[in-house]
């Protein structure tokens, strides 16, 4: 699944070629349309497709922004703004091409999902493979509640105490310190693979009940979720299995990953061991994290 790294990768992709321009049309496939008539809400979530077109075709993308996870889409017509929100699920993807033969990848050109008609002639496309990721458009933020549950952006200065305070919270305090991390109301943007990685180089064990880490501990898993996810932003994302840029290249912060898919522990040699957390698979070393 992307986490922040990926998708702001995927957002810095896309964002020179669309802000600043206007949906003339909006375009889905056959599994999208098959779906809403069958009652499933497959991509378009919280809309029926020609609504979704209404809020959608003639309006301006003035911003593209980044929150987590996911990716807000500023829109306007006259007087009147939405926001579309994306959530690219496992193994959602944006290309801005000239034409479908344009997306590199075959398995993202063949499953394809909506296409945004530009009026610079470029099509946005959204692609997902396993048909798990969503996009919504929304008068505003509130509309849509889980989204005003997200944590402060791991960079900014208050993020440190936003994550601090939920140490308090009793329904927290006997939760493994993996699945407490990975809560997007207490750090945004942080999945399996930055949480277990962040988890390595502060020297925790994945499933140590949060209330045992004391107050030096926790500042430290934090300083290195932070770092790590800045690695990863810095070196392109992680791309093991679907994920790549919007251009189609691959990231690399795979080649720096110490634990996550790993067989053997860079710094000391153990075999890695692994563990469902939170319905999730944590990689840790049984030596150097304890």
């Amino acid at each position: 699944m992307p986490e922040l790294p990926e998708v702001e990768h995927v957002k810095r992709g896309i964002a020179p070629g669309v802000e600043g321009t206007t949906i003339q049309e909006v375009q889905f496939s056959e599994q999208v349309k098959l779906g809403k008539n069958n009652q499933r809400e497959t991509i378009i979530k919280g809309l029926e497709l020609d609504t979704f077109k209404t809020f959608t075709e003639g309006y301006t993308i003035n911003q593209i922004e980044r929150r987590s996870k996911y990716i807000y889409f500023h829109l306007q017509q006259g007087d009147e703004t939405r926001i579309m929100v994306s959530h690219l699920g496992m193994t959602g993807g944006y290309f801005v091409v000239n034409d479908l033969d344009d997306i590199g990848n075959h398995n993202y050109r063949k499953h394809w999902h909506v296409i945004f008609h530009l009026d610079n002639n470029k099509m946005l496309v959204y692609a997902d493979i396993r048909r798990f990721g969503e996009i919504r458009n929304i008068p505003e933020l509130a509309a849509y509640p889980p989204l005003l549950e997200i944590a402060p952006e791991p960079f900014r200065d208050e993020a440190l105490q936003h994550y601090l305070s939920y140490f308090n919270e009793r329904k927290f305090l006997k939760k493994p310190i993996k699945a407490m991390i990975l809560d997007h109301r207490v750090i945004a943007g942080c999945g399996n693979i930055y949480a277990c990685e962040a988890l390595f180089r502060a020297g925790i064990h994945p499933a140590r009940k949060a209330n045992s880490l004391t107050m030096q501990e926790r500042k430290l898993l934090f300083y290195y979720i932070r770092e790590v996810l800045e690695e990863g932003i810095r070196y392109g994302g992680t791309s093991i299995s679907d994920y790549v840029h919007s251009d189609g290249r691959h990231g690399e912060m795979q080649n720096r990953l110490n634990v996550y898919k790993q067989d053997t522990c860079k710094v000391c040699g153990t075999p890695i061991e692994r563990q469902v957390i939170a319905t999730r698979n944590s990689h840790f070393c049984p030596e150097c994290q304890s």
